[in-house]
């Protein structure tokens, strides 16, 4: 059977197009409109992680997606509507993962979800470069019963790597539809979706070319089926539950365990404990049947020689030189954004802000004093010294969505391997790490890759330490106002200085606490591949979007907070609710600087904390005229203004991160902990920034 296997320039599609004649028949759907009756037509999409499932996904939906949690997981949820043909479909984005066996949550939600879901087709989507690696995914995948249809994807970087892979003699050796595409230039696409709804309509005639077992396995999977027939789930198919017993599957086996009969249960442990080598020999067998589909299809001109992405790990690679290229990365990453970023805020800031303040004051002129300056000072100046970090975080989002889509991230986590060490932890430990520079929650989240619970519950304790976009944006906003054309330098300094912390920390941490525990380090460095700009941009979009509607909830409340305490009772600031906590405050403020207004400043950062900002731009809302970072300037000293970036930087984590600590930990001490100690850490380093910059004349 032939479904239309083609090769790319069989697609007549122009490089760097969008996807021809997809946009015409692909609109996007509002998810307001009520839903139909009859439900749309599932696809799903498979593969491991770095195999472009995010790039399709995104070139397929658009805008018209939903980023949640999986029910009762803390792994990302991607789903999606999009319109083909005049037919709407759904569209899931499941976990990347490396194959169905209960080793991580992401391979346990990616089965129980095709098998339980029954989705109308799976799309396992491989890398045409490394072949041999995403297609153990594929084996497992064809041993399902839902319609399995395979997106070639990456012919371009398998091209530039010296790799032809003929699709047409995959497809006839998988006996499944085999589709190239190149997800990033949009080629492919089109006949992708078109082959696999077609062939989704016929999933009875789907007859997959499976792994051959030997004659043993294929014996002991009959006889463990025996045992357990009539225990199983009815949505499990019991052939595949017993080749899963017999690879060690513990959440199979724990399924099944608690429906067997006492009996049964000892008769199955007897048979899996006597043939505990099978797993060894499935894993064989599939690797087997990987080398016959590479012998037919695939074939390497160039080998010998070396590959564009040695060439380029030679030097982002080497233990040197690597440290040097992820320095000037991060460093070009500042330098943008006080080049380009820090200008248009500070015009935001001065000209938009400030003027829409002083025309609500003009237009409210004879409405009450309290309403007037509730929205002028406590809205306007609190939520729109807020909003003019967007010029700031569009760059720091489209800067890492860069590297993460090229494939910089795992090369960063491989030179920084030797640095981990020194605490205990290894390179892994750097992708959450990394991940913080974008937010803290998912730099916690993001721990689960980590084997090791000491490990992990490590890197969690010290993950604040990275400092994220919005404390980022805080000190790019300050910097300039306090240090002028020294801005970049005292920035960049602040940020090596918090990496320098979280190392000795981390060294601190590992030789008291968790007693110097180590563990082996595994990372597969993907291919480099040029980014997809509608990746990049969609997902700049969609962080974006969140921080405006963090501005318009969490930190309009609190602004509008803030602005009723310092009003109330008199209209009179100094007199007022808030300064009264802030001078109660105060003398703890004092050991790093602080009068009352940075000290409350300080304290509403917690819930988000761009709040910082917001306070001071309520709390000085009167000076809008001369825009709220010259302000500051001119009433506070260099020391001080030092000290309030440092102990910003290091204070207690966001309301957020701690809740996700909490949870991820499952425990109120670490938690507590954690706040503890950055409590103290932070209070303790602007007290000692604060009194040397004194020193020195600051």
């Amino acid at each position: 059977m032939h479904w239309g296997a083609v090769k790319l320039q069989k697609l007549q599609l122009k490089e760097g197009s969008a996807v021809s004649g997809f946009q015409e028949t692909s609109t996007l759907v509002n998810e307001k409109q009520p839903m139909a009756k009859i439900r749309n037509k599932i696809i799903a999409l498979a593969g491991q992680p770095n195999m472009g499932k995010s790039t399709l996904f995104n070139l397929l939906t658009g805008l018209n997606q939903h980023v949640g949690n999986w029910p009762g997981k803390t792994v990302e949820q991607r789903s999606g509507v999009f319109t083909f043909d005049g037919n709407r479909y759904d569209l899931i984005d499941l976990p990347g993962t490396y194959s169905l066996t209960a080793n991580s949550p992401e391979e346990v939600i990616a089965r129980e979800y095709i098998i339980g879901e029954e989705p109308d087709v799976v799309i396992a989507v491989v890398n045409a470069a490394n072949l041999e690696r995403s297609l153990y995914l594929v084996s497992e995948l064809v041993c399902l019963p839902v319609p399995v249809v395979v997106a070639l994807n990456m012919m371009d970087v398998a091209a530039r790597e010296g790799v032809i892979v003929d699709a047409v003699e995959l497809e006839k050796a998988l006996n499944i539809p085999v589709v190239a595409i190149t997800a990033t230039q949009s080629r492919g696409v089109k006949e992708l979706m078109k082959v696999a709804i077609e062939f989704s309509a016929g999933r009875d005639q789907c007859h997959p070319n499976n792994p051959e077992m030997t004659s043993r396995i294929i014996a002991l999977k009959e006889e463990v089926q025996t045992i357990i027939k009539g225990y199983v789930p009815t949505q499990y198919p019991t052939d595949w539950v017993s080749l899963k017993l017999l690879e060690g599957d513990t959440e199979i086996t724990q399924l099944v365990n608690r429906n067997l009969a006492e009996d049964s249960r000892k008769q199955l442990q007897n048979v899996l404990r006597e043939n505990e080598d099978a797993m060894v020999q499935i894993a064989s067998s599939r690797y087997d049947w990987i080398g016959k589909l590479l012998r037919a299809s695939m074939s390497r001109p160039g080998i010998g020689q070396i590959s564009v992405t040695e060439k380029l790990d030679r030097v982002a690679t080497h233990p040197f030189w690597g440290l040097v290229i992820l320095a000037l990365i991060l460093g070009a990453i500042f330098w943008l954004t006080f080049a380009i970023g820090s200008p248009i805020q500070a015009w935001l800031d001065t000209v938009i802000v400030g003027g829409a303040s002083e025309w609500v004051r003009g237009v409210l002129s004879s409405a009450p004093s309290w309403l007037s300056g509730l929205l002028a000072d406590g809205i306007i100046q609190g939520v729109g010294s807020v909003i003019t970090f967007l010029p700031i975080l569009i760059i720091f989002f489209a800067s890492f969505a860069l590297l993460e889509d090229i494939g910089y991230m795992a090369r960063a986590a491989y030179v920084m391997d030797n640095i981990m060490h020194t605490m205990g932890l290894h390179g892994k430990s750097f992708l959450p790490l990394f991940l913080g520079f974008g937010c803290n929650v998912p730099a916690v989240m993001g721990t689960r890759v980590i084997d090791s619970w000491k490990a992990r519950l490590l890197t969690i304790l010290i993950a604040p330490l990275v400092p994220c976009t919005a404390r980022m944006a805080v000190i790019a906003f300050l910097g300039p106002a306090f240090f002028g054309s020294k801005a970049i330098l005292v920035s960049w300094g602040l940020i090596l200085f918090s990496m320098v912390l979280l190392i000795v920390v981390g060294i601190v941490l590992n030789k008291t606490i968790f007693k110097g525990e180590r563990s082996a380090f595994i990372m597969e460095l993907h291919l480099y591949h040029i980014p997809n700009m509608r990746t990049v941009g969609l997902l700049v979009w969609q962080r974006s979007l969140s921080f405006l509607k963090k501005a318009g909830t969490i930190i309009l409340t609190v602004s509008a907070m803030i602005w009723l305490l310092s009003y109330f009772p008199d209209g009179n600031l100094n007199n007022s609710i808030l300064a009264s906590i802030g001078r109660f405050l105060e003398p703890v403020g004092r050991w790093v600087g602080f009068d009352w207004r940075l000290t409350v400043a300080l304290l509403t950062s917690f819930p988000a904390k761009e709040n910082a900002i917001a306070t001071l731009g309520v709390l000085f809302g009167s000076a809008a005229n001369t825009g709220l970072a010259q302000t500051l300037a001119s009433t506070y000293s260099m020391a001080t203004g030092l000290s309030f970036m440092v102990v910003t930087m290091l204070f207690i984590p966001c309301m957020a991160t701690v809740a996700v600590t909490k949870q991820e930990t499952g425990s109120w001490k670490w938690t507590l902990f954690s706040v503890t100690l950055y409590l103290v850490l932070s209070l303790a380093m602007g007290a000692v920034v604060y009194r040397l910059v004194g020193w020195f004349g600051g």
